[in-house]
């Protein structure tokens, strides 16, 4: 049963309405537009209520439980809402400018097309959450649980993902440039044609990723983990791939130009018409890998002799 706003005891403090909800289980509290605004409401039972369009911003929702609550289109920027409950809530298009949501539980959660611009979300888990088109520039997210998370389209614009779980997140089309992604893991997660350009991936495990058509310009992958990875025709000009693990990676017509090379495995790695002019190999293990057709001009190769 939808229950109205102005029939609900929520005016008479959070034990009184939490005390209403144990009593009305089958209540579904009605708060769209309201403005809440500023105040409050740590501790308090809004699970399954309608909030769509409310003014929720800066209040204070600690502890709160939110499961499956309908907050689309609320206006939550600033809002403190850490360690709270937002199982499997819709908050699309919501305004989640700088809220902190740290330690938050959101498994399955929709922020689709939500703003979360420079939002605190470290060590929250949104595990097959809803993150299409969500922006979430200069966020902090560091590690995050995003596991199975659709992430198409969304924009981590100098994001902070440190030690970050992205495992089979789906991420194609994702603009992350100049985000840090130092020690996360992304094992068999898609980053079709993702846009990776000046990101810092430095021991980040990318085992089984596909990378297909990827833009990695400049970013940083010292001893990233890319076994097995798909990253053909990827542009990675002027990466840093010293040390990493690229065994049995498949580089098919990938743009490493200027890439440096030094000491990484290659092992059985296919480099099929891969442009390689001008990259550093030195020391490098390219054992059994296939090298046909790559364009090797100007190229220090693994003894130290550059390739005419």
């Amino acid at each position: 049963m939808v229950v109205p706003l102005q029939l609900s005891p929520i005016q008479d403090g959070i034990p009184a309405w939490n005390a209403w909800r144990r009593q009305n289980p089958d209540s579904l509290p009605d708060l769209s537009g309201a403005n809440f605004a500023r105040q409050e409401l740590r501790e308090i039972d809004l699970s399954l209520s309608f909030l769509r369009n409310a003014d929720l911003s800066q209040v204070d929702f600690c502890l709160a439980n939110l499961e499956e609550a309908n907050l689309d289109g609320a206006e939550m920027s600033e809002c403190a809402m850490y360690t709270a409950n937002l199982r499997y809530a819709s908050l699309k298009e919501s305004n989640l400018t700088q809220a902190d949501l740290v330690e938050a539980s959101m498994v399955g959660a929709d922020l689709s097309l939500a703003v979360l611009q420079r939002a605190r979300l470290d060590r929250a888990d949104l595990t097959d959450a809803c993150l299409y088109t969500t922006n979430l520039r200069q966020a902090s997210l560091s590690n995050v649980i995003l596991i199975r998370a659709d992430m198409r389209e969304v924009d981590l614009t100098m994001a902070d993902l440190r030690e970050a779980d992205l495992r089979e997140a789906n991420m194609s089309f994702a603009v992350c440039s100049l985000s840090k992604f130092v020690g996360a893991t992304f094992c068999k997660a898609n980053l079709y044609r993702a846009n990776l350009s000046l990101a810092n991936l430095c021991v980040a495990n990318l085992m089984g990723a596909n990378l297909y058509k990827a833009s990695l310009i400049g970013a940083n992958m010292i001893s990233a983990n890319l076994y097995m990875s798909d990253m053909r025709f990827a542009n990675m000009a002027q990466v840093d791939l010293r040390e990493a693990c690229l065994r049995i990676a498949n580089l098919t017509g990938a743009n490493l130009t200027g890439a440096n090379l030094g000491m990484a495995n290659l092992t059985e790695a296919t480099l099929y018409r891969a442009n390689l002019a001008g990259a550093n190999l030195y020391q490098a293990n390219i054992h059994q890998a296939n090298l046909d057709g790559a364009n090797l001009t100007g190229a220090t190769m693994p003894d130290g002799r550059k390739h005419p």
